[in-house]
């Protein structure tokens, strides 16, 4: 029996790609606000029997949470044989430290109740920085997926001698595995922040490559500040407009409208929908599916 593909609201795109995929069976989930903003959730197709893949990204995840897990539960007892999340982003995983006294660890209170509503978990580049795998905080079978070979090839076939440039030193591994990838050579920049949307980039001297595009990679944009200040400092020393390759567009506020101006192109996976998606990661998460799922 096909599995069954149940996008979320707004996730619909990227199910229909991933079930074309995976020649499995797409049905729908709808929801809706009760007078006194308690949420309705209805499946539309039959979980009997079936792996059930619910499908949301987890950009802006608070209001989608409880509608995600009332599906699931849904599912799980109208006869599911296994209900999965495929979660392109996976949110809550900023926050893996107390930092000051009082404060909620959110990636592991996350993670605890992602882990009692679901059997497994897909996702695509988490940002892990303290955690060393999904797997030390979450309690059910995960399988972490990179989008960096995708983001080679698209620069291969779309940037004429690029030169691939990590924002951070965070991005070392990014910018390193693209560049090795693709036969380019590679820098990363140094970042000091001085607050949420407050960065400082010490750039070393690039002149031996100028003539080449000086692309910006990066796993995540939100506020955009360090890919403005790194695109600044480029054409400081000479670069035309850079490319900014990233893989989860998140953009929040006008951060796209103030970067756009900065780069020749923006472009992203379509982990979160957004305008600048360019690169496709549903063949990615339906090869994992059909290997099955692991860490």
């Amino acid at each position: 029996m096909p599995r069954l593909i149940l996008p979320m609201p707004g996730n619909e795109a990227f199910a229909a790609r991933l079930a074309a995929a995976l020649d499995a069976q797409v049905g729908r989930v709808e929801t809706r606000r009760f007078p006194d903003g308690e949420s309705y959730v209805r499946l539309h197709g039959d979980p009997a029997g079936r792996a059930v893949d619910l499908v949301c990204t987890l950009a802006r995840p608070d209001p989608q949470f409880l509608p995600l897990v009332f599906a699931a539960d849904a599912a799980r007892e109208l006869g599911a044989a296994q209900v999965n999340l495929i979660a392109p982003y996976l949110a809550y995983m900023r926050q893996d430290s107390r930092f000051r006294p009082g404060e909620c660890i959110t990636s592991r209170s996350f993670a605890r109740l992602l882990s009692s509503t679901f059997d497994r978990l897909l996702t695509v580049d988490p940002h892990l920085h303290r955690h060393p795998a999904l797997s030390a905080i979450y309690a059910m079978p995960t399988a972490t997926l990179q989008a960096a070979p995708l983001l080679a090839g698209w620069i291969a076939a779309n940037v004429d001698a690029p030169l691939i440039v990590g924002p951070d030193e965070e991005s070392e591994q990014w910018a390193g595995a693209i560049a090795r990838g693709i036969g380019a050579p590679h820098a990363v920049l140094r970042k000091t922040r001085h607050g949420d949307r407050a960065v400082e980039i010490d750039v070393p001297d690039l002149s031996r490559h100028r003539g080449r595009t000086a692309v910006l990679v990066d796993d995540i944009a939100s506020s955009g500040r360090t890919l403005a200040v790194a695109a600044r400092k480029l054409s400081e020393q000479g670069f035309a407009r850079p490319e900014c390759v990233v893989v989860h567009a998140l953009f929040a506020d006008e951060a796209f409208a103030e970067l756009a101006p900065l780069f020749a192109r923006i472009s992203s996976t379509d982990a979160v929908p957004h305008p600048s998606n360019r690169i496709a990661l549903a063949p990615l998460l339906a090869d994992a599916l059909q290997r099955d799922l692991r860490d």
